[in-house]
């Protein structure tokens, strides 16, 4: 038997030992820093998991931005059908949400990684918790750090899966990076994807608004407009519609360029509208009431339209509601990594070849996302993950029987 190591208990690990399991002749052993297998897949399934998303093939690549084309073969191979068909051969049901985002009927991660984890140990797989990547000795052997000391492994074949750089407390740190690099491996420095951003509030609103969400509203920037919604937080704001643009944000400001959202307060109504709707009399009314009466806003979107326009009271009807349908957020930097729900960078494509192994070391895969790429939440994250392990972990199998 020829053994693999599966550095990395997530899914991308988890799914490049389903493979390589199948083939015989193969002994696969799962190593992991952690307790136990998963322990970043079922937090981001505490919520609510979801799997992956049903929009059309080609839109579905477009998520991955810079990095379409090397994801692309990869979701060629074990996209969001055949990711769809797995899970329900583990016995689990998915159904597809109004937004397109597809989960497991139960809505949560346990049950599929429980399920998964037994078909796993079923084939053979051997996983080895608390053992954490030290690199490589002398001899070229895998060396773990363990609550019993330091241990080496002779492997015929490699797949490092360890995750990018957020979440350290559940096993993704970055660590493998020197590690990489004192190789000569080309790797991209980690940023924060899918992250929060820090906003100058004054203390007046920090206290008053932190916590609150702001919706509904639409979001421009860098050419692009999304509706959604989003949290103010005591140090800036943070959800789903800022983290769809938060690698615009987050290179914009890498390049020392301002980095401006622009709100809309008032969607479905039109400027025109809008501005016939505040040119009203207003009467005895307060502008708080105007607003309140003739454009909904109130709240949380008062208080965004006074933090930054706070001499909204003297501009006319036309150049207030302009304000309302493009107020500028500007952020000044991006939360810190470790709060991200994803991260930016990793090991460059071009560092490895179509089958995801590491030009300058054969035999060692990559796989999951410790690679360079991102995508926005939504279920593309985890499409991703599952599909560069399914490629790796076929990749190693025939390397393997070519070797």
């Amino acid at each position: 038997m020829r053994r693999v190591a599966i550095v990395g208990g997530g899914p991308a690990g988890l799914m490049a030992a389903e493979q390589l399991a199948a083939v015989p002749g193969i002994s696969v052993e799962v190593y992991d820093a952690m307790p136990s297998p998963g322990r970043k897949f079922l937090m981001a399934g505490k919520g609510g998991m979801n799997i992956t998303h049903s929009e059309a093939p080609e839109a579905f690549r477009r998520r991955y931005g810079a990095r379409q084309a090397e994801i692309a073969p990869l979701l060629d191979g074990f996209g969001a059908e055949q990711l769809r068909t797995w899970i329900h051969d583990l016995g689990i049901d998915t159904f597809v949400g109004t937004s397109g985002r597809v989960f497991p009927t139960e809505m949560k991660a346990a049950p599929l990684l429980r399920a998964w984890l037994h078909r796993l140990r079923g084939s053979g797989v051997r996983f080895h918790m608390r053992h954490r990547w030290l690199g490589w000795n002398a001899a070229g052997e895998l060396r773990f750090a363990t609550p019993n000391g330091e241990v080496a492994v002779s492997a015929a074949a490699t797949v490092l899966a360890l995750g990018g750089g957020s979440w350290r407390k559940l096993g993704s740190d970055g660590a493998w990076v020197p590690l990489l690099v004192a190789r000569g491996v080309s790797v991209a420095p980690l940023r924060p994807a899918n992250c929060g951003f820090e906003v100058a509030w004054s203390e007046h609103f920090r206290i008053r608004f932190a916590g609150q969400p702001v919706k509904p509203v639409v979001a421009s920037c860098a050419g692009h407009r999304q509706p959604g919604e989003f949290n103010i937080t005591e140090h800036g704001i943070e959800g789903g519609l800022v983290y769809a643009f938060s690698a615009a944000l987050r290179d914009a400001l890498a390049a020392g360029e301002a980095a401006v959202l622009s709100l809309d307060l008032v969607p479905g109504r039109s400027l025109e509208r809008l501005t016939a709707d505040l040119a009203r009399p207003r009467g005895h009314d307060s502008l708080a009431s105007h607003l309140r009466r003739r454009a909904g806003i109130e709240g949380v979107k008062a208080g965004l339209l006074r933090e930054f326009y706070p001499q909204a009271s003297t501009l006319s009807a036309g150049d207030l509601a302009l304000t309302l349908k493009a107020l500028p957020l500007a952020v000044q930097a991006p939360r810190p990594l470790d709060e991200a729900i994803s991260s930016a960078g990793g090991v460059c494509f071009a560092a490895l070849n179509d089958g995801l192994m590491i030009e300058q070391l054969p035999g060692v895969f990559c796989a999951g996302e410790m690679l360079d790429w991102e995508a926005p939440t939504g279920g593309y994250l985890l499409t991703a993950c599952f599909a560069s392990g399914h490629a790796a972990g076929c990749a190693a199998a025939a390397w393997l029987q070519g070797a």
